[in-house]
């Protein structure tokens, strides 16, 4: 395959090794170099396609000090290919940073589209996908995972997210806590011989992967809001909640549940709002 001079980004299986596309084959083969995240893991690859090109190392830890040697490269008239470990390149993986300097230099990008395990458990899921959001892994814990919460409680609209399956349970019971009832799919070993895709209230998925313990790659998808998502607390709902305070006739807590229950308002937020 005779490629024209450019960055090349190409999508790899997720687990299936058959998903992967002859163009990105072609590609592979027809490249200068490939730039992988994981060599080791894409050396794999490349003996089961027969693709015999050398490799070069590209993660979060090098692209920023690498970025205007390979534009320069590619400028000069490189054919390079980037890949990561799964799926396609940038989706919570490295690749921003070099395809922005290639834009910025004026040096062509190329797409080589295949597997998303992001995109593709929205689509096993079965909720609304016209429009989500992917926010990468969930935040462990902190101010991120507090702010994650209040994102995703307001969000009204599909919300993808990736799990490790040690903190799956425990981010279960956080959604059952932030958000109530609401519906979620966990996408297992997306194309692998054990895929699971189950679709439950969060708090049943809590209790059935609590007894037993989920391993490999995870997919969330929770179901957004709708119509009935809970009005953002504002300046008024935080005035009322602030005077029930006043001279402590009320803890915040109490306070914060009485507004939330007049108003619609979220207590959570009211809380937070109220002791900060």
């Amino acid at each position: 395959m005779d490629l024209p001079p450019g960055l090349y980004l190409v999508a790899t299986p997720i687990g299936n090794l058959g998903d992967i596309a002859p163009r990105a084959v072609a590609t592979l083969a027809g490249c200068d170099r490939i730039l992988a995240e994981d060599p080791r893991h894409t050396g794999r690859l490349l003996a089961h396609l027969g693709v015999d090109r050398p490799t070069a190392r590209l993660d979060d830890h090098t692209e920023a000090s690498a970025a205007a040697a390979l534009v320069a490269e590619v400028a000069a008239g490189a054919r390079l290919a980037l890949v990561s470990d799964a799926g396609t390149p940038l989706i919570n993986d490295p690749g921003f940073l070099l395809v922005r300097a290639c834009r910025a230099a004026g040096v062509a990008v190329f797409a080589v589209p295949g597997p998303s395990a992001p995109l593709l458990a929205l689509c096993l899921s079965g909720f609304p996908a016209d429009r989500f959001t992917f926010s990468g892994f969930v935040p462990r814990k902190g101010e991120a995972r507090r702010a994650w919460l209040d994102d995703l409680r307001r969000a009204r609209h599909t919300w993808v997210c990736l799990e490790s399956p040690r903190r799956l349970v425990a981010t279960l019971e956080a959604v059952v806590e932030a958000l109530g009832e609401r519906r979620v799919a966990v996408c297992r070993e997306l194309t692998k011989l054990h895929e699971e895709v189950r679709v439950a209230a969060a708090a049943d998925l809590a209790t059935h992967y609590r007894d037993r313990p989920p391993k490999g790659e995870i997919c969330l998808v929770i179901e957004g809001g709708g119509r009935t998502a809970a009005p953002v607390a504002d300046e008024p709902h935080l005035a009322l909640a602030r005077a029930l305070t006043a001279g402590a006739p009320l803890p915040p807590r109490a306070a914060a549940k009485l507004v939330a229950a007049a108003t619609g308002a979220a207590a959570n937020d009211l809380y937070r709002l109220l002791v900060r």
